[in-house]
């Protein structure tokens, strides 16, 4: 995660045009990130957010996970937290959500690929690792961020592979070009009829980037990448939990009742 001082929303002229709408109540769903969104920066979930998803799903609005994490992290996340929403994992590589009673997931991106991509990275003499979380993944590699990604892009040019390798501060990601959160976004949202446009995404890292443009309402922190706050809407002034809900509160969806009407730490 990067460290800069904070801002009440992204430098003037970086964000693309915002798609406010007067009226929160019109966001249907909340799509989140994990790992420095709903936890802090030693990837503690924040009892904050926690009161807030909560409060969320029992007024009717799904919360999406949408993560680089493995699905099996994401699942139990998701039903500790008694998530309703659907959840993208591993960057948008796959998509889970619970249909006919049972969980069913695709995959939306080839692992055969990214792991040709390490080994071309290895080949090139980089000495990178892969997550120990990497033996659960189905769609990507996971990589150490020990290794400066700009080397790892150079060697996987020199490979002519079809993949790109995204920096989200806690690992480096290779994965098939084109995949995404983005478009596992869209995927997991389509059977609820609904699109980006429809959410208040909430993330930090430079693989929150499209979710956050294509957002109804993009919410990013001080210590996201650059990318990441470029692309949001609005800033927040505080961190993690906190942070969390103060976008909540920017984007108008806490303003619905029974939000208003509540003592929460959520409104």
């Amino acid at each position: 995660m990067s460290r800069t001082s904070p801002s009440r929303r992204s430098a003037p002229g970086a964000a693309r045009p915002a798609r406010l709408r007067a009226d929160g109540a019109r966001f249907r769903a909340v799509v989140t990130d994990v790992d420095g969104t709903l936890t802090d920066a030693d990837r503690r979930l924040d009892p904050l957010a926690f009161d807030c998803v909560r409060r969320l799903e029992g007024r009717g609005i799904p919360v999406v996970l949408a993560t680089g994490n493995v699905l099996p992290i994401t699942l139990a996340l998701h039903r500790f937290l008694g998530l309703s929403g659907p959840i993208v994992a591993e960057n948008g590589g796959v998509v889970c959500r619970r249909s006919g009673g049972r969980e069913r997931v695709e995959r939306l991106a080839d692992r055969a690929i990214a792991l040709r991509a390490y080994r071309a990275v290895r080949r090139a003499g980089l000495p990178v690792e892969r997550l120990f979380t990497d033996r659960w993944r189905e769609s990507e590699v996971a990589l150490e961020p020990s290794v400066p990604i700009r080397s790892i892009r150079r060697a996987l040019r020199s490979s002519g592979l079809a993949v790109e390798a995204i920096g989200t501060g806690f690992a480096t990601h290779l994965m098939e070009a084109g995949a995404g959160k983005l478009p596992g976004l869209e995927r997991a949202l389509a059977p609820l009829g609904l699109a980006p446009a429809d959410c208040v995404v909430l993330g930090d890292g430079d693989n929150d980037v499209g979710i956050l443009r294509a957002a109804g309402f993009g919410v990013s922190f001080p210590s996201a990448s650059p990318r990441a706050r470029a692309a949001a809407r609005y800033v927040t002034r505080a961190e993690f939990g906190r942070g969390f809900v103060e976008g909540l509160k920017a984007s108008g969806i806490l303003d619905r009742p029974p939000f208003s009407e509540e003592g929460s730490r959520c409104s």
